[in-house]
């Protein structure tokens, strides 16, 4: 793995400095209380952390994607519900950042990537989660508008969101090539949060059941061209997935600082817990998966970056970060032993965080299904 630059190593310093002030102290009552920080989160799009990969011209810090996953390590040590906010908001940029056009982005891209507007995505269907071509949301041509009817669920930011945007079918008999994508305020009549998901972990962030009543979309909103939709949501999937290796090491990372905090305090049998073999040996291997997982990641992103094909790479990055992320705040919450179990210790908050890991953005047996087909491939 190459050397960190100057501006990627300012990335992760300033955005290590603000999880350390604005989010981490205060995680643990976020969690307690199902609080969404929405002022924090503002706050970390005023440091550019909304755009980190959208050019300056439209109000992004205009870095390189190594620079973002750095990042979302940073944000997910502090709060995983938090930086799961700020890593779907940077999704949306994505998108309008390659596809589009200047009108469009001017609306909706420079008030996301300057950090003023929180942005959501809505592709998730109660049929339509790994399986994102069978969308049931349909949209239809009246006029100078599309009227769009149906259901999206598990909508990270779907209340906080000012915009988003969302898959629907428009020409049902095209199958995969007849879902378009469309942007949308989210103030428009016909949006409508239908609950606000209590959830194991990530309860810092309002995840959405979203009904979508004869919403009406302007026709120059329809983000590419007709029947893109589906290829314009999946040409992320790679950036997406790195970006989960990445969350999930950060939450390992602090549930390892946690246990070492612990274990060079606690005391048993006449010495610190570190002392005992048998709970140094089990450090010593949740930071080799730490550390593993990090160039996993970091690799991934460098064959993003330069071009390259890198599912194999991505998947493998995801896979292996989120079990290792569940193992690993594991083995915290038993270094800390009964302490662990409890809710005034912070490692039972990052076991739940961390489960989800092996869900979105591709189950682990999705990964698996992708990482054989590379290696059959001979790739």
């Amino acid at each position: 793995m190459r050397r960190l630059s100057d501006e990627q190593r300012s990335i992760r310093d300033m955005t290590r400095d603000f999880v350390r002030k604005e989010s981490a102290p205060f995680a643990a009552e976020w969690d307690r209380t199902a609080t969404v920080p929405l002022e924090t989160v503002r706050r970390a799009g005023a440091l550019g952390l909304f755009g980190v990969c959208v050019p300056a011209a439209w109000g992004g810090g205009g870095a390189d994607f190594t620079s973002y996953v750095l990042a979302t390590e940073e944000l997910a040590y502090g709060d995983a519900g938090v930086c799961n906010m700020i890593s779907a908001t940077n999704a949306f940029g994505w998108k309008l950042r390659d596809h589009g056009t200047p009108q469009q982005k001017a609306r909706y891209l420079r008030p996301v990537a300057s950090g003023h507007e929180i942005a959501c995505l809505l592709f998730t269907e109660p049929q339509a989660g790994s399986d994102a071509a069978n969308q049931q949301t349909r949209a239809v041509r009246r006029g100078d508008r599309w009227v769009i009817n149906g259901t999206k669920i598990f909508i990270t930011s779907g209340r906080s969101a000012s915009v988003a945007v969302l898959l629907a079918v428009t020409d049902p008999a095209a199958g995969k090539r007849g879902i378009s994508a469309f942007l949308t305020r989210t103030d428009r009549p016909g949006y409508r949060v239908v609950r606000v998901e209590d959830k194991l972990g990530h309860r810092t962030n309002d995840t959405c059941q979203i009904a979508l009543e004869d919403l009406e979309v302007p026709a120059e909103d329809m983000l590419g061209a007709p029947g893109q939709g589906l290829k314009i949501a999946l040409a992320y999937l790679d950036s997406g997935r790195i970006g989960v290796a990445a969350q999930s090491v950060g939450v390992a990372r602090a549930a390892l600082d946690a246990a070492l905090a612990h274990a060079r305090e606690r005391e048993t049998f006449g010495k610190k817990l570190i002392e005992h073999q048998a709970i140094a040996f089990m450090l010593a291997e949740m930071a080799t998966d730490v550390e593993v997982a990090r160039q996993m990641c970091l690799h991934a992103a460098e064959l993003k970056e330069s071009g390259g094909r890198c599912i194999k790479e991505a998947s493998m990055s995801k896979l292996f970060a989120a079990q290792m992320c569940e193992r690993v705040c594991s083995a915290a919450i038993q270094v800390h032993g009964g302490y662990g179990f409890v809710a005034d210790y912070p490692v039972e908050k990052y076991y739940r965080d961390a489960r989800v890991f092996q869900i979105y953005d591709g189950t682990n047996e999705v990964q698996k299904i992708l990482i054989s087909r590379e290696l059959v491939a001979g790739r």
